[in-house]
């Protein structure tokens, strides 16, 4: 049995993807955790030292779809009052691909929104880990879809009729 674990774990890294490197998946975990603990302290030179400079951000609303620069003109005001958001990882996984130059993730976050979900991509450049795709998406619970879909309609309603035009 031993002597065929080699060979299974082969098979499985084919199957389900390919496993990233414990010093990377640390590093990785490093830099999403500095990157949320730069916006919880109002570091704004800190914290989108962790995007390339192509990055985008979209965000829990409909019409936030952000380029690095649309990103920071909106986040600026949150962090000049000295405060911006505080997320808190509750779980986090790490995927790559087999070159391990490029990684996604997923992560439920405590935040002041109550649980949130972040997905994002990473790129590594120059031996940094570097944000170039991030989502942030407020959960709802199944149960509870129709109420918010109620309090939501006015609003997007008119979103979507834009993009119909």
């Amino acid at each position: 049995m031993l002597k065929k674990l080699p060979l299974y774990l082969t098979i499985i890294t084919i199957c389900f993807g390919f496993t990233i490197s414990t010093n990377d998946k640390e590093t990785i975990n490093q830099t999403l955790d500095n990157w949320h603990k730069a916006a919880a302290e109002a570091k704004f030179e800190a914290y989108f030292s962790y995007f390339t400079n192509d990055a985008i951000f979209i965000g829990t609303d409909a019409t936030e779809n952000w380029t690095m620069p649309q990103f920071k003109t909106f986040a600026k005001p949150f962090f000049d009052r000295g405060r911006a958001w505080n997320f808190k990882v509750l779980e986090r996984n790490i995927y790559t691909d087999k070159t391990q130059k490029i990684v996604w993730f997923d992560e439920l976050l405590d935040t002041q929104m109550k649980i949130c979900r972040g997905s994002g991509v990473l790129i590594k450049v120059k031996n940094e880990w570097k944000i170039k795709h991030y989502v942030l998406s407020a959960t709802i619970p199944n149960e509870k879809i129709n109420e918010v879909i109620k309090i939501k309609d006015s609003i997007e309603s008119k979103i979507i009729q834009n993009f119909k035009k």
